[in-house]
């Protein structure tokens, strides 16, 4: 489905495609189900996808790019290194507190779900080696080996994506990224 093709309707079904797979999930639901849910007809939805799992994976990747901008502008408002850091890992928090155990439980258990969470969380992984990185340059980290100490974070993060973290220790996706980002920051930050 091709942005430039879609009608306000089709955003208005991605949008509330999104909430409910956010809220339940989506593992469950048959495209007659969701066309009950959505008031809409099975071509309708066949429009934003051909088939359940393109629907699926569309509603996701919008799910993504939302958040992806949503972040970044928060990374982007303080000008301070570490303060940029810890805005983007704890935006990257909030995003994930509207996904529901059983959103998180699909991601994982789905191959085409689970490839656009492990792809985003690679680009937001690079996103912290640069944060890290210019807070080296800039003088806002004391100096560390900003590739050693981004390539944790982007460990910590692909366990966190992979529900390893929340098996591990009982961590929310949400709550793994506020307490990543405070280890990070008490851990790189200039004394």
């Amino acid at each position: 489905m091709a942005p430039s093709t879609t009608t306000a309707r089709h955003q208005e079904l991605l949008d509330q495609l999104l909430a409910l797979y956010l809220a339940e999930g989506f593992a469950t639901f048959t495209l007659s189900d969701l066309a009950v849910r959505l008031h809409c007809s099975k071509s309708t939805l066949y429009a934003l996808g051909h088939s359940k799992e393109a629907v699926t994976t569309n509603v996701l990747k919008r799910f993504f790019q939302g958040a992806t901008q949503r972040i970044e502008a928060h990374a982007a408002a303080p000008s301070d290194p570490a303060e940029q850091l810890v805005a983007y890992l704890r935006a990257v928090a909030d995003e994930l507190r509207a996904a529901s155990p059983p959103f998180m439980r699909d991601i994982a258990a789905h191959p085409a779900a689970r490839a656009v969470y492990e792809k985003n969380t690679r680009i937001a992984a690079a996103r912290v080696r640069e944060l890290i990185a210019d807070g080296v340059e800039r003088g806002g980290f004391r100096r560390v080996h900003g590739a050693f100490v981004a390539d944790v974070v982007a460990s910590v993060m692909v366990r966190i994506q992979s529900g390893e973290v929340e098996r591990a220790v009982g961590l929310h996706d949400a709550d793994a990224y506020d307490e990543l980002a405070a280890l990070v920051i008490s851990g790189i930050a200039t004394p």
